[in-house]
């Protein structure tokens, strides 16, 4: 095979593995405070916005983000993060997150503008127009529980 193709195919090998691994880049990390159990269903985690009034135990600190989502609406986002969070509690063997925070957190900004100028006898104008959008993704904090299967009580 010429070299030149060898390099090419190496390439093209390289950028495939390249956009795999920032298609499929983590969004979600844990650090455990407490012992994982064994991986649950992301549907049998139960989501809490204040502590249960039963005795748990804390597995984890969850965070994530709606990162590499196709949501574009608040409420698409926010779903992502909430998905990702039972999602990762599942793993760890939690039935339910004790919600931290979801809050809005800036990526970026898409400015454009357009302008002219007019010359005249008279003298002359300027005329602009300019637009600027600001991009934001949603981040969420939660800490992953165990609840000993009586004590689940929904909020």
């Amino acid at each position: 095979m010429p070299v030149r193709q060898k390099i090419a195919r190496e390439m093209l090998s390289a950028v495939g593995c390249a956009a795999v691994a920032m298609s499929t880049a983590c969004v979600t990390s844990h650090v455990l405070v407490g012992p994982a159990r064994a991986p649950i269903l992301p549907s049998q985690v139960q989501l809490y916005l204040q502590p249960p009034a039963g005795k748990y135990e804390q597995i984890a600190v969850l965070d994530t983000s709606s990162k590499h989502s196709f949501s574009f609406t608040a409420q698409g986002k926010t779903d992502v993060v909430i998905r990702r969070l039972k999602q990762e509690a599942a793993k760890l063997g939690a039935n339910g997150i004790l919600l931290q925070e979801i809050a809005d957190e800036p990526v970026g900004s898409v400015g454009t503008g357009v302008g002219t100028d007019f010359t005249g006898a008279h003298g002359s104008i300027s005329l602009g127009l300019s637009g600027s959008g600001l991009l934001l993704q949603k981040f969420g904090s939660g800490i992953a529980i165990y609840l000993e299967t009586g004590q689940k009580t929904g909020n």
